[in-house]
């Protein structure tokens, strides 16, 4: 199943949301870890994003997921950007 990059930019704008709804989006998270569909996911140390690998069928199977964000419902991410990654070496080949 193809990996993609998925890169979540956020602004100082959004912090409030970010903190009150976190919970919820961690929670989202875990289940998708929990499924195998998310590998692995984290923020920016400098508070500008974050990114999560994610396992999906095609692109538009993962935008379907990512519209499921708690993040994304509240609307706390100001920009997406989503690649399909081909790892070679390390933890994520096959």
């Amino acid at each position: 199943m193809p990996i993609f990059a998925v890169h979540y930019t956020y602004s100082e704008a959004t912090v409030p949301g970010r903190d009150t709804c976190r919970p919820e989006h961690r929670a989202w998270l875990s289940g998708h870890l929990e499924a195998g569909n998310l590998l692995s996911s984290g923020p920016y140390p400098d508070g500008s994003g974050a990114l999560l690998l994610f396992q999906a069928p095609d692109a538009a199977a993962l935008v379907n997921t990512l519209a499921e964000d708690p993040f994304a419902r509240e609307k706390l991410i100001d920009a997406v950007r989503a690649v399909e990654w081909l790892p070679v070496m390390g933890t994520f080949t096959s």
